[in-house]
């Protein structure tokens, strides 16, 4: 009996990271078909739908503006997410479960939720949906990305370091500098990563914030829609697992040497 549960428990892994990624490998390959039709098998592989893709004006303009949204998203949530995390880490234990629910709500809530939310404060403080609303709505749900890995980290680090820092006579922003931010590096550098995979994907926000924008998950969305471009939307898929693969794999590597570091 006992041998047969780790067959049983290695095929259920199986088994969930088939039905995981089965649907998301199907698109990959799809995206070398030289056919516009979608059928299986595939008939014959070409690369002259990544050419189409790339000429594409509309899929360069969405691509550009999903990694400059991403890009000051992420900037911001940082800034905030590492702040807030900061000073809760610093509270006492009501207030600070308090506030610490406060701040994980956004991501917490529905995407839909979220979405109205935004759009009726937009709406109510006369504010035109633009490249400004979608960055406020993407770095809502980011700070809590940001938020959470930095104040994990903060939780495990040995409060006497900071105590020693300050026995010794250095400042609060000396201790920051040569005490802080070096032992949460890793964990702000991961929650940026992370953070910018979640916003270069966005759908559900931004499709209440954009207005006449058009991020590339939006570009996607209109596409399947009009059923018209599958092979480019095939391709634009694919460039964005791999853009989304990059920033997630480099954030578990950072959270995995971190938490071998403090062993």
């Amino acid at each position: 009996m006992t041998r047969r549960r780790p067959l049983l428990l290695q095929t259920a892994v199986a088994a969930v990271l088939l039905f995981l990624f089965v649907p998301i490998a199907i698109i990959v390959v799809y995206a070398f078909s030289a056919s516009n039709v979608q059928s299986w098998p595939i008939a014959a592989f070409s690369l002259r739908w990544f050419a189409v893709a790339s000429a594409d004006e509309e899929v360069r303009a969405a691509f550009v503006l999903s990694l400059q949204v991403a890009s000051v998203a992420t900037t911001l949530a940082v800034l905030l997410g590492t702040l807030a995390a900061m000073a809760v880490n610093r509270m006492a234990p009501g207030p600070r479960d308090a506030v610490s629910f406060a701040l994980v709500l956004p991501i917490a809530l529905p995407g839909i939720l979220t979405g109205m939310a935004l759009n009726a404060y937009f709406s109510a403080a006369h504010m035109a949906l633009d490249f400004t609303t979608i960055v406020i709505g993407h770095t809502v749900f980011c700070i809590v990305i940001v938020y959470n890995n930095v104040l994990a980290r903060l939780r495990r680090l040995p409060r006497s370091l900071t105590e020693a820092s300050s026995d010794l006579w250095a400042g609060a922003w000396r201790t920051f500098r040569l005490i802080t931010l070096p032992m949460t590096a890793s964990a702000i550098g991961a929650g940026a990563l992370l953070a910018f995979a979640l916003s270069f994907d966005e759908v559900i926000v931004t499709t209440f914030t954009a207005g006449v924008q058009t991020t590339l998950p939006l570009w996607v969305l209109g596409a399947i829609r009009l059923g018209q471009r599958l092979p480019e939307v095939n391709v634009v898929v694919f460039a964005v697992i791999v853009l989304t693969i990059l920033p997630v794999g480099l954030a578990q590597k950072l959270t995995g040497e971190a938490g071998q570091l403090h062993k």
